[in-house]
């Protein structure tokens, strides 16, 4: 977190562009981490190549390579050069672009579209609220922070109950889907009014400016996957 000056900086025009042009920018890298990932997704479940994934346990090397890369670029931005930063978030979108492959052959085509249709409106919903309103979303941030470790950890330890037939999240399931929904959406209101922040802090320096703008988008591409990913748990239930 950024002390009191952060949220209290003025959004004065940077000499490297306004801030319009830089959520548009933003905004630019996450539309194109999105359609890296769902094309590397359809193009590794297409050729089959998931299977070998599955089968040689690769996709678990693959899971540890994204988390690595998601930790480097997050905590170490500041010291990256643009270009590897960029390189990096592009890195992490093929990454989970091959890993999404296992879960898009579990469902087929029109139920992958109202996936995604849903979740853009969703997301799209929130990310204009967070840029319009006039209310700082600053607060939102430790509870966002401690609702989404607290879902990873029910989340994990539902997972590890039902692999071996422990419990069952059963209709529990639409609950915590629910509850995440509501927390990913939460957190696309809250890092697009961050991205005004992050202008207003870095404006001046042009290098810095790019790399808050990458780690801007890979946030809001983060939520957007998560929100697309629950959307189509609840609609594989409705399915089955």
């Amino acid at each position: 977190m950024m002390n009191d000056r952060y949220y209290n900086i003025s959004y004065a025009e940077s000499p490297f562009g306004t801030l319009n042009e830089f959520m548009t920018k933003t905004f630019s890298w996450m539309c194109a981490g999105l359609l890296t990932t769902f094309a590397v997704a359809l193009a590794t479940a297409v050729s089959g190549a998931w299977v070998v994934l599955a089968a040689t346990g690769l996709i678990w090397l693959l899971l540890i390579a994204e988390l690595v890369m998601v930790i480097v670029l997050s905590a170490r931005v500041t010291k990256l050069q643009p270009g590897t930063a960029t390189g990096l978030f592009f890195g992490y979108a093929v990454l989970n672009g091959v890993n999404l492959s296992t879960v898009f052959v579990s469902y087929n085509i029109p139920t992958l579209v109202l996936a995604f249709l849903i979740g853009a409106l969703y997301f799209g919903i929130m990310a204009v609220y967070g840029w319009r309103t006039e209310n700082s979303l600053a607060s939102w941030g430790p509870k966002l922070m401690g609702g989404l470790v607290t879902l990873l950890i029910v989340g994990a330890i539902g997972g590890l109950l039902s692999l071996f037939g422990v419990f069952s999240f059963g209709l529990l399931d639409v609950v915590y889907c629910a509850i995440a929904l509501l927390l990913f959406m939460g957190l696309t209101a809250y890092d697009t009014q961050m991205l005004k922040h992050h202008y207003a802090y870095f404006g001046g320096d042009a290098a810095m400016l790019h790399k808050a703008s990458i780690i801007g988008a890979l946030n809001l591409y983060l939520d957007f996957i998560n929100i697309f990913l629950y959307v189509l748990r609840l609609l594989g239930r409705n399915q089955d």
